[in-house]
């Protein structure tokens, strides 16, 4: 059985002695953070969420959000990017488990998994999990995915194209969203999810990654063209996909602890700033005894402890069929995390003054990367908004 305390202490040690000082780096060359995920592999974070009986660490997903977020704090675009991979075995793996099968279809899903984490765990795979396409509707739920599977003998052909893929060309696998072919009238309801090699015929990248934030991501373009996927390498049966997101919508939430993350980062270098522990800040103690910006730091501090509050409420209410209040909740935690986190950067930058702006410190960075977390679908800002008024408004109060 695993420790908390103890994956939440291996996560702050990787961190603050190895993606902490890459970080930079990455940042500035828009380049992937390979070692990081050498290292990752090397501390078994990799099967982080996969079940015991499959040989993973059976790390719950409330406790893998708190990792997560300690991972987040040390490099944004390590923790995003690690997200994608962990999402793939979580979605695969317990949220699976709550779903609704027949006999004959669990059986296949538990022998077709089996072989997916074989190779992470044995092999240190990959997997990430390219979500949106040229039109957003389908990532926000709205219509099917443009990218189709074509059943055909042992397997499934796909084509179509993603983009913001993260992990693009640093993936074995991607865990593609598509749409089954041969439908008279494609739904969301007929969405297949399956495990792409990334060596397979027909399958390309492109894009040049030189954006505001998230650089370490790597997030280009995929196409696919007539893409042979064998069946067994369906990460879940047909139709299972649009049960997860109807039944455990806090599936979508696991982008919000990296972005936690970068918020307690910020404030913690606002304090050791002020403190004069920062090289290249302020001379000890000439700061932090001043009440404007004891008056500041205190309002930072409010901010974080009520955003991280509702974060914690929110993933420890995640389980299948949550009620209307916890979907609810879940909405108004991630629109918080996302948007708190760049209030709270972007204030960090105010109180510490002209010289936090400068690159070789990391609160530009921070900032940077907070700043991209509105756009993050399935659930970015403006949908939880939608969606909170207007469930709020039109169905009977809950609360």
């Amino acid at each position: 059985m695993y420790s908390l305390d103890d994956l939440i202490g291996r996560a702050r040690e990787l961190g603050r002695d190895k993606f902490l000082p890459r970080a930079a780096e990455y940042d500035r060359e828009g380049k992937f953070p390979t070692e990081n995920y050498n290292d990752l592999r090397d501390a078994g974070f990799l099967s982080l969420v996969i079940p015991e009986q499959y040989g993973g660490t059976g790390c719950s997903y409330a406790d893998y959000m708190r990792v997560s977020a300690e991972l987040g704090k040390w490099c944004g675009a390590t923790a995003l990017t690690f997200n994608m991979h962990t999402s793939s075995m979580l979605w695969s793996g317990p949220l699976a488990d709550d779903l609704p099968m027949d006999d004959a279809q669990r059986t296949l899903h538990h022998q077709r998994r089996g072989d997916i984490y074989a190779g992470v765990i044995d092999a240190g795979h990959i997997f990430a999990q390219p979500f949106s396409e040229p039109n957003s509707a389908a990532a926000a739920g709205k219509a099917p995915f443009g990218t189709e599977a074509e059943p055909v003998d042992g397997g499934y052909l796909v084509n179509g194209a993603k983009h913001f893929a993260s992990l693009s060309g640093h993936a074995d696998f991607y865990g593609v969203l598509c749409t089954l072919a041969g439908e008279d009238k494609p739904t969301v309801r007929n969405t297949v999810y399956l495990g792409v090699d990334g060596t397979s015929p027909g399958f390309s990248i492109s894009g040049d990654w030189d954006v505001l934030g998230m650089r370490g991501t790597v997030s280009n373009n995929l196409a696919f063209n007539q893409v042979f996927v064998p069946t067994e390498r369906e990460m879940l049966p047909t139709g299972m996909y649009f049960q997860a997101a109807r039944d455990w919508p806090h599936m979508f939430m696991t982008l919000c602890p990296t972005y936690m993350g970068i918020a307690a980062a910020a404030f913690e270098f606002t304090c050791q700033y002020l403190r004069g522990e920062v090289p290249g800040g302020p001379a000890a103690g000439s700061s932090k005894d001043s009440p404007i910006k004891q008056f500041a730091v205190a309002q930072m501090r409010i901010k974080l402890e009520q955003t991280l509050a509702l974060f914690e409420r929110a993933i420890t209410d995640a389980k299948y069929q949550p009620s209307k209040s916890e979907r609810l909740r879940a909405y108004a935690a991630q629109y918080t995390v996302m948007e708190n986190a760049n209030e709270i950067c972007s204030e960090a930058i105010r109180i510490c003054g002209g010289r936090s702006i400068f690159k070789q410190l990391r609160l530009e960075r921070l900032y940077r990367d907070s700043r991209c977390g509105s756009l993050m679908l399935p659930w970015t800002p403006d949908i939880c908004v939608e969606r909170l008024g207007s469930e709020s408004l039109n169905d009977p109060f809950e609360f």
